[in-house]
């Protein structure tokens, strides 16, 4: 199951290489996460401090992996933590709504056993993903930082499973509002609080991606919500220019404070504009945009509206070929991974399922579909066509094939190009 960054840094490395889970599943099996200086600098707390662990809740693969968490609650057990207190996000995106009970009362199982070797071990808050600390707008983080650091939510309950449960009532997994976990005197578990220290364990979209022509100046143009993976695509850093002299980053802020299926056409023909008027002005050798339409809106499992959000980036993607067809350029249409494709659940045959009131069972989270790629425009070259050499073509192969549409030939190491060009 690949995800938004995934996705990118296999696009821009050219090459398949291990990164995310597999590479905290590689480094919780062979130890090496407990000695580097990462977890040294933490374990110098362990005699009198806290360890808090603050995450994503579930098995979704894509931003968590539940068994990632129980072998850090083990390991770090071992280790020397004395209190180890889990700060959840209920996630309802990567995986069923309402997934989040059984996650939680699985959590709970595992710190009482460890509680059993003698660690004080709790959860201490929570709140839906999309609602607490891990989305990226202030208020978002601010009742994050609330519930975790200072140990103040509107809900107070004296267990998770409790708190979840009760919540739910009136909000999703996703939406879940935050909460913190209080002892017999009302006074917070686990509030985060010198000399603590505090580790993530994530692991951290239907995208679209169209370039022209190399490589002088380059362009980067998308809305708030996926705006950081516009600088992954070439150097893994979301604030950080290849070269300041040769970039322009170009944001157009995203709706705040509501889901994305209430404006599901989010900014892509702004987007789309934005992309035009750059391709027009002849200033840039190659524009570079990313629509998050069919990943934003079809996490929330609201098919109309995805549709809706669909139309957009197919209008929006329409304005951008529209252009190049008039400037003569190369345009190449991908996805980082695939999502909006197919947004119900199936069976083994590929029969959708129903619930038990004969509804559709809706997929939220993304899928490991193959996505398409399409290149053209008017510069490109008559002989140039897919290779049918290459059967098991993806994601980093599209790294070679930009730098041949360039006019360059690819590293050695990289995945062979998609294309190739013969005489007509």
């Amino acid at each position: 199951m690949g995800n938004s960054e995934v996705g990118h840094n296999a696009l821009c490395a050219g090459r398949i290489f291990a990164q995310g889970a597999e590479l905290v599943d590689l480094a919780l099996a062979s130890g090496k996460i407990y000695e580097g200086e990462g977890f040294k600098y933490i374990s110098e707390s362990f005699e009198k401090g806290i360890l808090h662990l603050i995450g994503l809740l579930s098995d979704g693969g894509v931003h968590s992996r539940l068994d990632q968490l129980q072998l850090l609650l083990k390991g770090a057990s071992e280790h020397g933590a004395k209190r180890i207190r889990v700060h959840i996000l209920t996630d309802g995106r990567d995986v069923s709504d309402g997934s989040s009970v059984g996650f939680v009362e699985t959590l709970e199982n595992d710190l009482a056993n460890v509680r059993e070797k003698g660690i004080d071990a709790r959860i201490a808050s929570g709140g839906g993903r999309m609602y607490v600390t891990m989305d990226r707008y202030k208020n978002v983080v601010k009742r994050g930082w609330d519930a975790q650091v200072l140990g103040e939510a509107p809900h107070k309950f004296t267990n998770a499973v409790e708190a979840v449960k009760k919540l739910r009532e009136n909000a999703n997994d996703q939406y879940l509002p935050p909460f913190v976990v209080v002892d017999e005197n009302n006074e917070a578990v686990g509030p985060i609080v010198d000399p603590c220290r505090s580790n993530g364990y994530a692991c951290k979209a239907t995208t679209l991606f169209l370039h022209l022509r190399l490589i002088e100046h380059l362009v980067n143009i998308c809305e708030t919500v996926k705006f950081g993976h516009v600088t992954f695509f070439w150097n893994g850093n979301r604030s950080g220019y290849f070269n300041p002299q040769m970039e322009e980053y170009v944001e157009i802020p995203s709706d705040t404070g509501i889901s994305f299926n209430e404006k599901p056409k989010m900014k892509a023909l702004e987007i789309g504009k934005k992309a035009r008027d750059a391709i027009l002005s002849h200033k840039f050798d190659q524009v570079r945009v990313n629509i998050p339409n069919g990943d934003m809106v079809g996490h929330t499992g609201d098919i109309p509206a995805t549709v809706v959000g669909w139309e957009a980036a197919d209008e929006a993607v329409k304005v951008i070929l529209d252009a190049i067809e008039q400037v003569g350029g190369i345009y190449v249409v991908t996805a980082d991974h695939s999502n909006a494709e197919d947004m119900v659940k199936r069976n083994k045959s590929g029969e959708p399922l129903y619930d038990k009131n004969g509804e559709l069972q809706i997929l939220t989270s993304h899928t490991c579909l193959p996505v398409p790629i399409a290149i053209g425009g008017p510069e490109l070259a008559p002989g140039v066509r897919f290779r049918n050499d290459v059967p098991d073509g993806g994601l980093a192969n599209v790294a070679a094939t930009v730098m041949n549409l360039h006019g360059f030939v690819a590293p050695d190491g990289y995945e062979p190009t998609l294309i190739e060009v013969v005489d007509n």
